[in-house]
């Protein structure tokens, strides 16, 4: 495309994550519009709906207790706010001649997909893609979010792009191995250590169903250990498991302690987590390391999401600036079958 096509082209990113509730109030309704959805809990409507208002109800009190040692909120939002203005800087140097902007949809709490799908349209872009925070694909996260998005922004204007993954993008696992590095430099590298890749973890019948999220994240700490090189001891582990359902493991939890026990330091990055939010914040920096030091671990080392760090901002603008070069299609960067 030359210069004089391209001007005036108005390119519409929209960044799918989660959300998290913005205050105490929010905590229960959240909790609601996560488990009434079907990619979660795989029942009709009929008794979904009361199911996932017992869970919330039962949730409410102790979730509220973990969003209070937050501030009272989650700041999943704001992190992501930040992250949508450092993108639209990196994509303004790459589509100069372009109006780029970029939109948050969150798949449980406000900003929703509904309130997104307005405000794209009404920017009326020539081109939209559909880029994830969940670096590696499930069913449960990127499929989700996706269907949410396809109901809200039917008819929209614009050419669609989806991005399904990118979980062994250079810059990303470029990003997470010099984090790593960074964390266990500051620390004095204590030794002997273990390094844990800590991802949220899934009912293992969603696995066995062919969602590929556990080979991706696998994949992802494989490709980061590369560069890291040898000397490391490290494992992948699952965290945030709920309820009777059998999950995939190794537990976070299980390999915290085991490693505890034998006198480890222990270095734990969250792999499939691009923001600081609850399972960051609280479960890795409050519950588990108390879990560590009573087990008796000597030192507990937790790095940093990726948050803002100008590799990551990099690897998201290289991965729209690939998907505008396919438009129309989803781009799968996955070795074994498609994503979606």
């Amino acid at each position: 495309m030359t210069t004089s096509e391209a001007k005036g082209r108005k390119i519409a990113v929209v960044l799918f994550n989660l959300g998290g509730p913005d205050g105490q109030d929010a905590v229960r309704p959240f909790l609601f519009n996560l488990f009434r959805d079907p990619a979660i809990i795989g029942l009709p409507a009929l008794l979904r709906y009361p199911i996932a208002a017992l869970i919330a109800g039962a949730r409410n009190k102790l979730a509220k207790e973990n969003y209070a040692l937050m501030g009272g909120g989650s700041p999943l939002l704001p992190e992501t706010e930040k992250q949508a203005r450092a993108l639209e800087v990196d994509l303004a140097a790459r589509f100069p001649d372009a109006e780029t902007r970029c939109f948050i949809a969150m798949r449980y709490w406000k900003p929703l997909s509904g309130e997104t799908a307005k405000a794209v349209k009404a920017f009326a872009p020539d081109e939209v893609v559909l880029l994830p925070l969940y670096p590696q694909f499930s069913s449960t996260t990127t499929g989700s979010s996706l269907k949410a998005w396809k109901r809200a922004y039917r008819k929209g204007p614009g050419r669609t792009t989806t991005v399904c993954c990118y979980p062994t993008d250079d810059d990303f696992i470029q990003t997470h191995a010099d984090l790593i590095e960074a964390a266990y430099d500051k620390a004095g590298r204590p030794g002997p250590a273990r390094l844990l890749f800590s991802a949220h973890g899934l009912p293992e019948k969603v696995i066995l169903g062919g969602d590929p999220y556990q080979r991706q994240v696998e994949a992802t700490a494989a490709a980061v250990m590369a560069r890291l090189g040898e000397g490391w001891d490290w494992r992948v582990t699952y965290q945030s498991r709920v309820g009777p359902m059998k999950w995939i493991g190794p537990s976070t939890e299980d390999e915290i302690r085991s490693a505890s026990q034998q006198g480890l330091a222990l270095v734990i990055t969250p792999i499939a987590f691009v923001s600081e939010h609850i399972e960051t914040l609280v479960e890795l920096d409050h519950e588990y390391r108390e879990v560590a030091f009573k087990a008796g671990c000597p030192v507990y080392v937790r790095v940093p999401a990726l948050g803002v760090a100008p590799g990551f901002i990099r690897s998201l603008g290289g991965v729209v600036q690939s998907a505008l070069q396919s438009p129309g299609r989803v781009q799968c960067e996955n070795t074994q079958g498609a994503c979606v």
